[in-house]
């Protein structure tokens, strides 16, 4: 499969520079899986997009410390882009920002945390819903790193799974988009670094950095969901071509 990658992270700070981009933290994720898939990273955040929308077999949308409310032009693009996706159903993955992005494009609403900052690590306990969930996993923990989350599904959408701070922690639509609100792609070492970096810029205060330090001492479950991103996109791109 010929896998679009769709960067949206637009940080420049000298804490991200030190790590690989968004786009090759998830080849590195998912191309250990599926050595024959073609990875393509594109900086959507550049107002850079696919020519040709089944130039590419499936997308995978990445997260960002933009909001999908912000004004930027590119974010309305994308949200255009997401609904092309949905309209050709298009086999997509969303996380986080990506997972945000699809949801307020199709219609749901994005606003930020009742509870604040979400930094560290959360269980998303799915549901029995058939057909979808191809490791048959019942729950799975994942790095956190969102302020904002879905407060609303759009029309189309049914639950998968659900934690203690986020009601709709992931979602489908159809066979075609699946979601999470959680980060697999990320590393120990990268949220150790974020938690600090974001203590010392003030961006958040000691006890969430406490215990964003408690929670991450307890595995980010990636290889888990990346298996199951993998299928998800192979039986999307399967039941398209038999329509």
């Amino acid at each position: 499969m010929k896998i679009a990658i769709l960067l949206t992270s637009n940080d420049t700070s000298e804490f991200t520079l030190r790590f690989p981009n968004d786009g090759d933290k998830f080849i590195s994720l998912l191309a250990p899986l599926r050595p024959a898939w073609d990875f393509h990273v594109i900086p959507v955040m550049d107002n850079v997009f696919p020519g040709l929308i089944d130039h590419y077999d499936g997308y995978l949308i990445t997260g960002s410390p933009a909001s999908v409310n912000d004004p930027d032009p590119w974010i309305e693009t994308l949200l255009n882009f997401i609904r092309k996706l949905d309209e050709y159903k298009v086999p997509t993955v969303g996380c986080c920002f990506g997972h945000q992005a699809i949801a307020k494009a199709l219609g749901g609403k994005v606003d930020k945390n009742p509870t604040g900052w979400e930094l560290g690590r959360s269980k998303t306990d799915f549901n029995p819903i058939d057909g979808w969930n191809p490791v048959n996993t019942d729950s799975i923990g994942l790095y956190s790193a969102h302020c904002e989350q879905v407060l609303k599904l759009p029309p189309a959408a049914d639950i998968l799974g659900t934690c203690k701070t986020c009601t709709y922690a992931s979602f489908k639509i159809r066979n075609h988009f699946f979601t999470t609100q959680y980060h697999p792609e990320l590393s120990y070492d990268f949220m150790d670094q974020l938690l600090d970096y974001m203590l010392e810029n003030n961006e958040i205060e000691e006890n969430i950095w406490k215990h964003g330090k408690v929670a991450i001492q307890c595995s980010n479950e990636s290889e888990k969901f990346a298996r199951i991103m993998v299928t998800f996109l192979e039986r999307s791109r399967e039941l398209s071509q038999e329509k």
